[in-house]
């Protein structure tokens, strides 16, 4: 196997991904990814809810932007009916308008695989162990991309290099996710043996990304330190840049909360709950800056994000380095 094998499932030129992010995953930062050789990854719920915009027009939109392929990611958490089968219909359609690159998150894939396979495309699932890797195997998927505990959003709790040893003989495509946003991050990614990287924090201090420019400020100024683990945004932790407000919120989850997401017949509810409470959270602290008292979300590879650059620039470096 090798590295071409991502690219082949891809369609990219450049082994980098640009992550799904609420609500940062605006069309054109994921146009100017796939048009600048990487692939760009189309997050539902950030279109609609996050920039209020119609799924399939954005959808067209971004194909009008760039003939390049894009990709979609779909949460396949099972927390309600109606989410369900919006996010059925939604595949439905990325699928009539030619997509046919999925990432997956949470839940069982098998019905995204299914679908995505009858038409020649290929899924990739989020893990950060190996029992989760192994579950969505079961399911069909065709690579993994692997969270480690670097990562901005919900990170892992194991080294980029730990987890490649623990999945690396499931002879699937791997790609790193996590602490990522330079050349040589990339090119020690490739050297440790994954065939891709996942970026995130890096695309959100970009000139095409829609965030705020007081949240692009505190990425560029913040270093690998000041990002923490808070449970006070959706139960379960998630990485932030520590600032007063978070300081002032605190960073674990109150008794009733931990005990409702792990409570059997309640922790699909309560996950919904808090989804639905961070992602209105998410957006007001992306959109409003400093003047709003929340939090932002990155992971610790602001360590190497030193200015707000444009999407070509950064990929322009990420092709050198690949190609050495």
């Amino acid at each position: 196997m090798t590295q071409s094998l991502f690219l082949k499932h891809t369609g990219s030129e450049i082994p980098v991904i640009c992550g799904a992010m609420y609500p940062c995953s605006n069309a054109e930062l994921v146009a100017a990814v796939s048009a600048a050789g990487g692939i760009g990854i189309v997050q539902p719920l950030s279109l609609i809810m996050g920039h209020k915009q119609n799924f399939q027009e954005s959808l067209v939109a971004i194909q009008q932007m760039t003939k390049a392929p894009i990709g979609m990611n779909i949460i396949t958490e099972k927390s309600s009916k109606i989410y369900q089968q919006r996010m059925e219909a939604y595949l439905n359609i990325a699928l009539q308008l030619g997509v046919r690159f999925f990432v997956t998150s949470l839940g069982n894939p098998r019905w995204v695989t299914e679908k995505v396979h009858s038409v020649g495309g290929y899924v990739y699932h989020t893990v950060v162990e190996r029992k989760w890797a192994l579950k969505a195997l079961e399911n069909g998927v065709d690579g993994l991309i692997c969270v480690n505990n670097r990562a901005g959003g919900h990170a892992g709790h194991k080294s980029l290099e730990t987890l490649f040893d623990e999945l690396s003989d499931l002879k699937v495509p791997l790609v790193a996710a996590g602490g990522l946003s330079t050349a040589a991050d990339l090119r020690h990614a490739l050297l440790v043996g994954y065939q891709g990287i996942q970026m995130g924090t890096r695309f959100i201090a970009t000139h095409e990304c829609s965030a705020h420019s007081d949240y692009k400020k505190a990425i560029v100024d913040a270093n690998e330190y000041d990002i923490v683990l808070t449970e006070k945004i959706s139960g379960v932790p998630v990485s932030v840049i520590l600032t007063e407000s978070v300081k002032k919120m605190g960073l674990r989850a109150g008794p009733i909360a931990r005990a409702l997401l792990k409570h059997p017949r309640f922790k699909h509810w309560a996950r919904m709950f808090y989804t639905l409470r961070s992602f209105w959270s998410l957006k007001q602290a992306a959109s409003k800056g400093v003047s709003y008292r929340d939090f932002w979300q990155a992971g610790k590879s602001v360590a190497g994000i030193k200015s707000i650059q444009s999407v070509q620039e950064i990929m322009n470096e990420m092709r050198a380095a690949s190609s050495t």
